[in-house]
């Protein structure tokens, strides 16, 4: 999963980051708004985190200009506590949530995690499809109860496939929800990712559909 943060604290942007990677996320900065609404428009992220008082272009100017082209990624605003009137102004402007800062962090990843479930149309923090279940609280996926020991980039590959089980995916799209922006993608690694996956998994989960991608299929009872 990839995650812009546009902020332009520098410290606030980096703690961010470090805490989005440690939970396994893909992470892109920007620090002002002309890159971040750039970055938002060009690049596919899973969601956005966009503080509203940004130099360049103010954070409703960019979510605007988004959701204006047509751009529907999940986006959660920081605004400042005592300003109750950009709260409403993000959410006017198409924000899907809001953290008042300052804030924990682990609210922030809490959040992010409830977007990015929500968009794929998940409601509980984990998903299941046969024996294979992904605990996006703790970053971790088991097969029949059995915790498997992933690299980032095979639960990334793993996370995004259940994250949109039942749909193919093609080799490019997971290769820009698994590599930040300055990554030397090579979509021939993907196959190498799945052939390692489905080694440890053990269970024959991850279809190849020729020509297109892989998928999930998702079980008719599966959540």
């Amino acid at each position: 999963m990839r995650i812009l943060i546009v902020e332009d604290d520098i410290n606030l942007n980096r703690q961010l980051a470090e805490a989005l990677k440690e939970a396994g996320y893909v992470v892109d900065t920007a620090f002002d708004g002309e890159e971040g609404h750039f970055l938002g428009d060009t690049e596919p992220y899973d969601a956005i985190i966009l503080d509203i008082g940004l130099p360049e272009m103010d954070g409703i100017t960019v979510l605007e200009k988004w959701r204006g082209a047509g751009r529907a990624t999940p986006v959660l605003i920081l605004t400042a506590r005592d300003r109750w009137s950009d709260k409403v102004a993000g959410i006017d402007a198409g924000a899907d949530d809001y953290v008042a800062k300052p804030f924990h962090v682990e609210e922030v990843l809490a959040r992010i995690r409830a977007l990015i479930r929500r968009a794929a149309g998940h409601a509980s923090s984990e998903i299941v499809c046969g024996p294979v279940r992904l605990d996006t609280k703790s970053s971790k996926a088991t097969v029949d109860g059995k915790q498997l020991k992933l690299t980032s980039h095979e639960y990334r590959l793993l996370a995004y496939l259940m994250h949109h089980k039942g749909e193919v995916v093609s080799r490019t799209e997971l290769v820009e929800h698994m590599y930040d922006q300055d990554f030397d993608r090579d979509s021939n690694t993907i196959e190498v990712f799945v052939g390692r996956l489905r080694k440890k998994m053990g269970v024959d989960l991850i279809e190849t559909v020729r020509g297109l991608g892989y998928r999930i299929q998702a079980p008719t009872n599966a959540n």
